[in-house]
């Protein structure tokens, strides 16, 4: 059995020699397969203290790269195992994906994990919620200071856009989604909504006034789509007559319309 073992480390070994030497990509591919469960394992053990919205795959994918760069620095003569020594790349690799993603200092990320344990060391000694006063003058502030840091550590907190808000006073009782109070920049405002409904109720208002005929003329053209030919072949009179009708309700409209006429034409 120990000769067995001795085999496969000192053909490890002129693996890894080999590759030094020649820097062989195929070797290098073999290296890297021979390795992946290793990066899995990273994976898998980082993924279980992570939020649920960071992807193993992400993990997996930042792992690799930390252990391509692994197989390029191993130096084996030095006696130190691979997996040893690619572990902790690995890891390092996945957590600078990590701080890549993360949005927020890391001065205000230290700042927040101090004072989790100022709070919890005086909840502890106290026996009760410590007051403000009291953090404070733990951590050696004002209270106008301590309430600075707490404010600069508010854009740490995540909460999804579909949690409820609890029901206003003088509320409905209907529940409201965080996503609902924001608002929405494209959307027009409700005076301009209200607005454009009324103009469009003054403008059937006017076209239904219309002669029957030079009403018939805008419906075709306008709602139908019929050309110009079209409308003059359904009403079986001439291209120009039509040309004569549109222009006579077009005055009409713009007549009774008045003040909106920049507007609506």
């Amino acid at each position: 059995m120990v000769k067995i073992l001795e085999e496969v480390v000192s053909r490890s070994k002129d693996k890894w020699a080999e590759y030094q030497r020649n820097r062989d990509p195929d070797l290098r591919e073999k290296l890297i397969l021979q390795h992946v469960p290793l990066v899995k394992h990273v994976a898998g053990r980082l993924a279980m203290g992570l939020p649920p919205h960071i992807e193993t795959q992400d993990l997996f994918s930042w792992g690799i790269f930390g252990l391509m760069e692994a197989i390029e620095r191993y130096e084996w003569e030095r006696g130190a195992r691979f997996e040893t020594y690619a572990l902790a790349r690995i890891r390092g690799a996945m957590l600078d994906g990590l701080r890549s993603l993360d949005w927020i200092p890391s001065s205000v990320r230290y700042r927040a994990r101090q004072l989790e344990k100022v709070y919890a060391g005086l909840e502890q000694h106290l026996g009760r919620p410590a007051s403000e006063e009291e953090v404070a003058a733990e951590l050696g502030v004002t209270v106008e200071k301590l309430r600075e840091i707490l404010g600069k550590l508010s854009a740490c907190a995540l909460i999804s856009l579909d949690e409820l808000w609890p029901e206003s006073e003088g509320g409905d009782g209907e529940p409201v989604r965080v996503i609902d109070g924001i608002p929405d920049t494209n959307s027009p405002a409700p005076e301009a909504i209200a607005e454009f409904e009324d103009r469009k109720r003054l403008l059937a208002e006017a076209i239904a006034a219309l002669p029957e005929r030079e009403r018939l003329v805008l419906t075709l053209y306008y709602y139908e789509g019929l050309t110009a030919k079209e409308v003059a072949a359904v009403l079986e009179v001439s291209q120009s007559r039509i040309s004569q009708l549109h222009s006579q309700a077009v005055l009409r409209l713009r007549g009774r319309l008045g003040a909106l006429e920049d507007v609506l034409w």
